[in-house]
């Protein structure tokens, strides 16, 4: 089973950006999507962006306009550039590899990195 190991987190203030990465242990060119989610205290996780096996990405409404996906096979790494962050962007997100499409309960997921938005 693919691991995923997230990395990029930190405390930024209102207005800036972070790069998110998620590195898996194997090649990720059959993995049929894998995406960002984010938890926030006290909340349930949910979706920020996915991005599939033949590169099309879905954005969470949320965040449209203000993150990119991206993946690279060559570094079995997906991104997540997080730009304009406001504090109810604060949350743990987490990487998920959803290899067979069956949604990304059946996936697998990463540790988690923490991001903070805060002046």
């Amino acid at each position: 089973q693919v691991q995923l190991v997230e990395s990029g987190g930190g405390l930024v203030q209102p207005g800036g950006s972070l790069r998110l990465s998620c590195v898996a242990s194997e090649s990720i060119r059959n993995i049929f999507s894998m995406g960002w989610y984010r938890q926030a205290p006290g909340k349930e996780r949910e979706e920020v962006a996915t991005i599939t096996n033949a590169d099309r990405s879905d954005y969470a409404e949320f965040v449209k306009g203000r993150f990119t996906i991206s993946r690279d096979e060559t570094k079995a790494a997906i991104y997540l550039q997080m730009n304009r962050l406001t504090p109810d962007d604060t949350a743990v997100y987490y990487c998920n590899a959803d290899q067979y499409g069956l949604g990304p309960r059946f996936g697998t997921w990463g540790q988690g990195t923490q991001v903070i938005v805060s002046s």
